[in-house]
C-alpha cells in the first residue's frame, strides 16, 4: 500500500493544511490533495486580478510551484497558517504578473488610494513594488467582492460607472461597496497577522 492510498483510507477532512503540507514535502505525491484543496478557490482569487481565464491558470499554476519550492520556508502556527501563507504567495504571484502585464513592474496608484498611503508620490518604482506586495497581503485578507472592486477601483483605475456596467449592477452598489471595502481594507491594515 502506498502513502497516499494510506493516507485516502484515513478521512483527509481531518487532517489539517499544516499537516498535509508538511507531509507533502517528505512525500511529493500528496502535493496533489493541496491542489485538491486549494484549485478551484486560488483560480477564483486569481481572477479577481488577472480577468482572463488562461492568466488566472497561469498564476495559480506558478503558485503551487512556489508553495511547493519554498515549502521549507514556510513555518506552521497553528491552524489557518498555510491557508494565510498560501494565499500570500497567490496574490503576490498575481499582483507581479499584473503589474508586468499592464505597466512594465512599476506600479500606479490612484490618487484616493495614495491617499491611504500619503508618502506613495515619493516612492521610487522598486518600493511601490514593495508596497504592493504589502497591498496584496491585505487583500487577501479581506473578502473576494471587496478584494476585486478596489483592485479594479484603485489599481486599475477604472471609475465607480465602469465597475458597474462590467459587473451588471448599479453606480450606488459599486459606490457602497467600495465604501465597505475601504473600511475592510483599513480593518485588515490594523489587524495582526496571523
Amino acid at each position: 500500500m502506498t502513502l497516499l492510498e494510506e493516507t485516502e483510507e484515513l478521512d483527509i477532512s481531518l487532517i489539517t493544511d499544516e499537516e498535509l503540507f508538511e507531509r507533502s514535502l517528505k512525500h511529493p505525491s500528496l502535493f496533489s490533495l493541496i491542489l485538491d484543496r486549494y484549485q478551484e478557490a486560488f483560480l477564483r482569487k486569481a481572477k479577481t486580478v488577472m480577468k482572463t481565464d488562461e492568466a488566472s491558470e497561469d498564476v495559480t499554476q506558478e503558485t503551487f510551484t512556489k508553495i511547493y519550492l519554498k515549502g521549507n520556508s514556510f513555518v506552521p502556527q497553528g491552524k489557518g497558517s498555510f491557508k494565510s501563507w498560501a494565499y500570500r504567495v497567490l496574490m503576490n504571484t498575481a499582483f507581479t504578473h499584473y503589474q508586468k502585464q499592464k505597466r512594465g513592474n512599476v506600479v500606479e496608484f490612484s490618487e484616493e488610494f495614495a491617499e491611504m498611503f500619503p508618502d506613495i508620490k515619493q516612492l521610487d518604482s522598486q518600493e511601490q513594488k514593495v508596497l504592493a506586495d504589502y497591498v496584496s497581503s491585505i487583500l487577501v485578507r479581506i473578502p473576494d467582492n471587496f478584494a476585486s472592486v478596489l483592485s479594479k477601483f484603485f489599481l486599475e483605475g477604472k471609475s465607480q460607472e465602469e465597475i458597474a456596467e462590467e459587473e451588471g449592477v448599479s453606480i450606488g452598489s459599486i459606490k457602497t461597496r467600495v465604501y465597505r471595502a475601504k473600511d475592510a481594507f483599513r480593518e485588515a491594515m490594523e489587524a495582526p497577522k496571523l
